[in-house]
């Protein structure tokens, strides 16, 4: 009936029906199986910019953006995204701002930021401190407790310089307002480091905005994807996605689709210029 309405003969339509797939639609169902592998192994997180830099970058794949944008559209994959909310900064200025917003850092271990989040589990919520380096995106220490004290931030400032050994007075540490980075205890373990001390406007998210940037990210591919029932369980999972994922692997678009490690390991490795 479909033959004699759309006036196809029965031959033609049994020689369409057992026609091989085209070399391109071949193509295409073999792209999309590395496309669905890549964005598994992103945790499900990595839209199609992401996606398409791993196929590029990590497995040396020639295809157009676009051509990977088509086939996640059609294939219903996409990454994790972030609703847009309303901001509401407050711009009060302060004298102890070294950084005034400029987040570019010429060389690793030159401007750190640092802040901290907290989530809740069914135990009660859990509270993470982390120092990033605004050079590389690197997460070079962090810390996870129970209470929010001035311990926390310590802790995470002290990792830090045990990893990273900076140069006395070459390091300026960027933080907000909170009580934690205001004690006296947490300046003179900073001035003790031989860190420089920057804070940013009081009630000011732009101003520590690198550091807020992470956070969003944690939140978006980690803490918001299931509800945790334990503290343990969500520590052991801040731990492994920092160290795991975060550090190691997850593309940055803004250090050209490199992780934190692989872009610092590039400028270690590349000639000096001038």
């Amino acid at each position: 009936m479909a033959c004699r309405v759309l006036g196809v003969s029965r031959s033609g339509y049994k020689d369409w029906l057992g026609r091989p797939a085209s070399i391109r639609a071949q193509s295409n169902a073999e792209l999309l199986k590395l496309i669905r592998a890549v964005h598994t192994d992103s945790r499900l997180s990595y839209g199609a910019p992401r996606v398409h830099a791993e196929l590029t970058l990590g497995l040396g794949e020639r295809v157009n953006h676009k051509r990977v944008e088509r086939l996640m559209r059609e294939a219903g994959i996409q990454g994790i995204y972030r609703r847009k909310g309303r901001r509401n900064p407050v711009k009060e200025p302060t004298e102890e701002d070294l950084v005034q917003r400029a987040f570019d850092a010429r060389a690793p271990d030159l401007l750190w930021v640092t802040d901290i989040t907290e989530h809740p589990t069914a135990e009660g919520k859990l509270y993470c401190a982390a120092v990033l380096d605004c050079f590389s995106r690197r997460i070079i220490g962090h810390s996870i407790d129970i209470r929010q004290t001035s311990a926390l931030v310590i802790d995470a400032m002290a990792a830090s310089v045990a990893r990273r050994k900076p140069q006395v007075n070459s390091t300026i540490l960027h933080s907000d307002h909170g009580a934690q980075f205001t004690s006296w205890v947490f300046g003179k373990r900073l001035r003790d480091a031989g860190l420089l001390g920057s804070m940013g406007t009081v009630g000011d998210c732009f101003d520590n905005a690198m550091m807020e940037s992470f956070w969003g990210t944690m939140q978006l591919e980690l803490l918001d994807i299931r509800r945790w029932s334990t503290r343990a369980e969500l520590a052991a999972a801040m731990f492994e996605w920092i160290e795991c994922w975060y550090n190691p692997f997850r593309r940055h678009s803004s250090i050209g689709m490199l992780s934190p490690v692989a872009f610092e390991e590039q400028h270690r490795t590349s000639p000096p210029t001038g």
